[in-house]
């Protein structure tokens, strides 16, 4: 009797423990900036896609606060899975804060969504390139809830022309480019 109360025990803990993770990621997620989140754009070859982007601008999460000089670096494991390592440095600091993870193709007809995981198997988050420039020098990339949004480009520094360019196009898929915070790159 007293091993299955022992039982009963654990078993209610690691269901509150649970149900508090659940709560804190719900309560610690951004504000929707689109609650009518586009399809992508237009198909995406992975192998173009792959290599090096800079993010540009992006809506404040969590998991990034307070990080500049943020890039994204793909490299194309295989047809349908890539790797990922994503970087940034915080105010003062010298060495580079990085996350590694994998994503895998989720939508086999665009290439356009993919299945993103930086802690393991039990954890994955969508990822939507939601347009792109045909040469791929720049991204805009969210997902289905409309809380997240990040603007990458192949250049650090691109032309103002090119950034308004890019606010305009986030306005037009439905996001607050207001919304957005612009990532200092060195």
């Amino acid at each position: 009797m007293k091993q299955s109360t022992a039982i009963k025990i654990a078993a209610g803990v690691a269901a509150a423990a649970i149900g508090g993770l659940f709560i804190y990621s719900r309560s610690t997620r951004p504000p929707v900036i689109n609650p009518k989140v586009p399809e992508p754009a237009k198909p995406v070859d992975l192998a173009r896609y792959a290599g090096k982007w800079f993010e540009l601008a992006r809506h404040e999460n969590r998991f990034q606060k307070g990080l500049d000089s943020v890039t994204a670096e793909y490299t194309v494991e295989r047809d349908d899975k890539l790797s990922i390592v994503n970087s940034g440095l915080r105010a003062g600091e010298t060495v580079r804060e990085e996350s590694e993870g994998h994503a895998i193709v989720a939508d086999d007809a665009t290439g356009a969504k993919l299945k993103l995981s930086f802690f393991g198997p039990l954890y994955t988050g969508d990822y939507w390139v939601l347009d792109h420039c045909d040469d791929y020098d720049w991204s805009i990339v969210g997902e289905p809830t409309g809380r997240y949004l990040w603007l990458l480009s192949r250049d650090p520094h691109p032309d103002p022309a090119l950034l308004q360019s890019l606010f305009d196009r986030v306005e037009a898929l439905g996001y607050d480019r207001w919304a957005l915070r612009i990532t200092q790159q060195d």
